[in-house]
């Protein structure tokens, strides 16, 4: 299975160390990533560390690098008990939330990121959450794609193209067809992690995440729909239960 990396929670005030040492280990193997940066942070616990002046800057010289940026959010707040479509979580920051709610975050998030230079048309959700209003703006305010849903390819939903995570790392590593996409979170990586992370970027089969950009993406029935609702369900109460 070709593998992609995505780093959630990009914003000024991340822990720029742990950050840094994983960005290291990315391009020492040369895979660049998909970046979900957060445009309005309001979010206090991602804020672990001094704000970095330049971070703009730094953003958009990684991206003309090839890194992929995604727009995380509007401001990463989470006002809703709601899992939306794809219940990995009960809280979120967009379902629930009205369709002119939901516009105005989107287009302001979108306008905030336009003014440090930052174009993208891909959308990472907060806690994975959203709903059938959360599609429906993103293809009015031009976004075609968004990372997340389960599956082994990329796969088409009311007109956007989805781009899968893993359901289970471990799992997936062992499977030899498809594409799937590891979700990383620096600000909470430990030095254990990142020796995981290299056994695996050493062991198997790596790509940068615009190579699944690439990758065309196939029509999914109504069953596959609810099978992947069914799966990010089940995964919620494990997790909870762990």
């Amino acid at each position: 299975m070709r593998i992609a990396v995505r780093l959630d929670d990009i914003s000024a005030g991340m822990d720029w160390e742990k950050f840094q040492a994983f960005a290291a280990l990315l391009d020492e193997f040369d895979i660049k990533p998909l970046i979900g940066v957060v445009p309005d942070n309001r979010d206090e616990n991602l804020n672990r560390d001094a704000f970095r002046e330049d971070f703009w800057e730094y953003v958009k010289k990684r991206q003309e690098g090839g890194w992929v940026v995604a727009q995380h959010g509007c401001y990463h707040v989470y006002t809703q008990r709601k899992g939306g479509v794809f219940p990995l979580n009960d809280f979120s920051e967009f379902a629930g939330v009205s369709y002119e709610e939901q516009l105005a975050m989107l287009e302001h998030g979108k306008e905030i990121l336009a003014e440090h230079g930052i174009i993208t048309n891909l959308f990472m959700a907060p806690a994975h959450s959203y709903d059938r209003n959360t599609l429906r703006v993103l293809k009015q305010t031009g976004f075609k794609g968004l990372t997340d849903g389960f599956g082994s390819r990329p796969y088409l939903r009311q007109g956007l193209t989805f781009y899968p995570i893993s359901f289970r790392l471990e799992s997936s590593l062992k499977k030899d067809k498809g594409f799937t996409t590891m979700v990383v979170h620096t600000n909470t990586l430990r030095d254990q992690d990142l020796e995981k992370y290299r056994k695996i970027f050493v062991e198997h089969k790596m790509i940068s995440y615009g190579e699944y950009l690439q990758e065309k993406p196939v029509k999914r029935t109504a069953i596959g729909h609810m099978r992947e609702y069914t799966l990010a369900a089940l995964k919620h109460i494990l997790v909870k239960l762990l």
